[in-house]
């Protein structure tokens, strides 16, 4: 697709229309609605956690609703096995063999809602779905049709009967969004908006499949320069080697992000670049979306822990020694 003005700031005024919708059902919480843009622009699944109560299903919901797209939610529980969610081969006794059953899987927009609330085997369910866009069961292999992105709701792991998410798993999501608890001013906003009403706003519908698409091609487009490049890739190379950064971080990190945080931080940079109607890539870019980017794939020490020093703090001091191009 042509790399034009025109069409970059096309898609940007589609996008802002399609956040303005969600604010008709939700009271600040400005960057998790930004995230959910950047997700839908990049292609790329998103995991959202946050405390319960915090607009998070609602959110998803919600940009569901504005895109005209299968939507499929999914309830995670602790007796929820895999072939509830990829689906299952069934005896059909009226042909005499076996029937393929799909899963809630199969769908444009998948809510993965509280998935840290099954079991690892049932979250590692998604694995190959959601790296291969394809779903296998017994024998067969079945593509999803594009387009195709996890939602997925977590509450913080230290909540009562939840289960870490593994790791193999966390490096597919494309970002990792923290909500927080809204201001007063907000959450005043919220309680006269909710009182009265018994479902979802009516919200425009704006956007098909083959729109989102459209979107994600022009997302493609936009141009990050070698040297950005370069910079996302040092980044990520700063969380495995911190000392050939003079960085004093490996005490605190276990384990470094592997090679998709960089193709994450460059494809999120030129969603966030579309967004702001740019057609091409800042440094700002990146750095806006180093910590969602990062925040899940630096697996910090127990000496980490017990200090509190979370890998936020890790990912500020980062952006602050690594050399800007």
């Amino acid at each position: 697709m042509s790399n034009d003005r025109a069409t970059i700031e096309e898609a940007a005024k589609l996008l802002a229309s399609v956040a303005q919708e969600i604010h008709r059902g939700i009271v600040g919480q400005d960057e998790l609605v930004r995230g959910l843009l950047v997700g839908l622009a990049a292609n790329g699944h998103l995991l959202i956690e946050g405390v319960p109560g915090l607009a998070k299903t609602r959110a998803v919901n919600l940009l569901a609703r504005v895109c005209r797209t299968d939507f499929k939610r999914i309830q995670f529980t602790p007796d929820l096995l895999p072939a509830d969610v990829i689906g299952t081969r069934i005896y059909n006794q009226a042909t005499g063999g076996f029937e393929t059953s799909r899963g809630p899987i199969f769908a444009n927009f998948v809510l993965a809602d509280e998935i840290n609330r099954a079991p690892a085997k049932v979250q590692s369910a998604l694995l190959e779905t959601m790296q291969e866009r394809q779903v296998t069961i017994g024998k067969e292999t079945i593509e999803v049709e594009p387009p195709f992105l996890v939602f997925a709701t977590q509450n913080p792991i230290e909540q009562e009967g939840t289960y870490p998410l593994p790791e193999a798993q966390l490096d597919r999501f494309l970002l990792k969004l923290i909500v927080t608890y809204p201001s007063k001013k907000d959450e005043q906003a919220v309680v006269s908006m909710v009182i009265d009403e018994e479902r979802l706003p009516a919200v425009k519908t704006l956007l098909d499949g083959a729109e989102v698409n459209r979107i994600q091609q022009v997302c493609r487009s936009v141009y990050i320069d070698p040297k950005l490049i370069d910079y996302a890739t040092e980044l990520v190379q700063a969380t495995r080697r911190p000392a050939d950064f003079q960085l004093e971080l490996a005490p605190y990190i276990d384990f470094g992000a592997s090679p998709r945080a960089s193709i994450a931080l460059a494809v999120a940079g030129r969603a966030t670049a579309l967004l702001g109607g740019r057609d091409a890539v800042t440094p700002d870019d990146i750095k806006a979306v180093a910590p969602a980017v990062l925040r899940h794939r630096i697996i910090p020490t127990y000496y980490a822990v017990a200090e509190k020093i979370s890998t936020d703090d890790m990912i500020a001091e980062i952006l602050r020694t690594v050399k800007v191009p």
